[in-house]
């Protein structure tokens, strides 16, 4: 059976079709009796609104891309979660890219996949470059997680990286850790995650007078379990092992928290152990994971609201351009592109038992 379309509606409800299009669109001015036949005969035929082509015909596909390094790290499955749930209340769909990390796939994410099936692209980067990002292409719309790459090329939402592994490791110092380790730091100068919260975590030692140890800082190849299982068990199995370890992602901490049980350490009186990203299974892990917990919500939302922005000011100049409207600087109703713009969500320290906080409900 041939699906309902807009022309079946208005036979049925005896109307024009720029009638029921009106109703579809909530105009005002249509009457309600009007408006009550429209419905009433949409939901005799069952017709459905053909999102991809009213998309089509505003210039856009209604589609986004979000890209992220892979969703077999629990963080980015919640996040593409929320970015899914943001993006629907406002009629748009995504598309989830995994790109493992690989500066190619980062790059073709950034290149919009060398066709016109995204309106824009949520990129969350591990491997670009400063020079890959000046390169980019302007006329599509690019929003960036994370920490940033290049200040001033796409607007950016991310936490306070380096603030947040200050105000964790200042936590395990005032509990007597002396001997705080680092899975997946990196010293390094860039502008990495890993490296912002290196620093922070170098800057607490150095505001309480203690010497940093460059031992202590343990790069991993990638951030999941087995990885951080790993490094712990390297550490803690070392001549001079710490007594605190800070995870620069949960799934390293609960990693971490397997070694320290097969290495017969009580969490946390022999060692404490601290996370970041606040995902669902750290709420559940024996012991529950102390963590930095980022407003995921709030990154979620404001990276759907930067990015259709952008991309509804590339529809207003593409409109213009197609029309033959002239840009002329300071002209009335036109203005220029707003620069990129840099937005910094909240996050807070949530205390568990693996630093020694309450059990759960307690």
């Amino acid at each position: 059976m041939a699906r309902p379309r807009i022309k079946d509606v208005a036979r049925l409800a005896g109307v024009s079709e720029k009638t029921v299009s009106n109703v579809l669109n909530d105009y005002v001015h249509v009457s309600e009796a009007t408006r009550q036949a429209v419905r009433q005969a949409i939901d005799e035929l069952g017709y459905r609104v053909n999102l991809a082509g009213r998309h089509l015909r505003r210039g856009r596909t209604g589609i986004l891309a979000l890209v992220v390094p892979g969703l077999a790290m629990p963080y980015f499955g919640e996040l593409a979660d929320l970015v899914v749930r943001e993006a629907e209340q406002r009629s748009h769909t995504v598309l989830v890219h995994q790109t493992h990390g690989e500066g190619d796939r980062e790059l073709a994410a950034l290149d919009g996949f060398g066709s016109d099936f995204a309106d824009g692209v949520i990129l969350s980067p591990l491997a670009l470059t400063r020079q890959d990002l000046r390169r980019r292409d302007p006329a599509l719309p690019v929003v960036l997680l994370g920490e940033a790459v290049e200040q001033g090329v796409a607007d950016h939402v991310a936490i306070d990286n380096e603030r947040a592994a200050r105000e964790a490791t200042a936590h395990l110092l005032a509990l007597g850790r002396r001997r705080i380790a680092v899975l997946g730091g990196r010293e390094a100068p860039g502008p990495g995650t890993a490296e912002a919260r290196t620093r922070g975590y170098r800057a607490a030692l150095a505001a309480a007078g203690l010497p940093h140890d460059p031992a202590l800082v343990r790069p991993v190849p990638g951030f999941l379990m087995p990885e951080g299982a790993r490094a712990a068990a390297e550490l803690l199995g070392g001549p001079r092992p710490p007594d605190a370890l800070l995870c620069l992602n949960d799934e390293l901490a609960l990693g971490a928290l397997r070694a320290a049980h097969e290495a017969g350490l009580r969490v946390p009186r022999d060692i404490a152990v601290a996370g970041f990203d606040d995902v669902e299974r750290g709420h559940f892990s024996v012991p529950t994971l102390t963590t930095v917990s980022p407003d995921k919500a709030a990154l979620a939302r404001l990276a759907v609201e930067l990015l259709l922005d952008r991309v509804g000011a590339a529809q207003r100049t593409g409109a213009a351009q197609r029309t033959g409207a002239a840009r002329r600087t300071g002209a009335a109703g036109e203005r220029e592109p707003e620069p990129p713009r840099e937005r910094v969500v909240p996050h807070r320290l949530v205390v568990r038992e693996s630093t020694g906080g309450p059990p759960p409900g307690a």
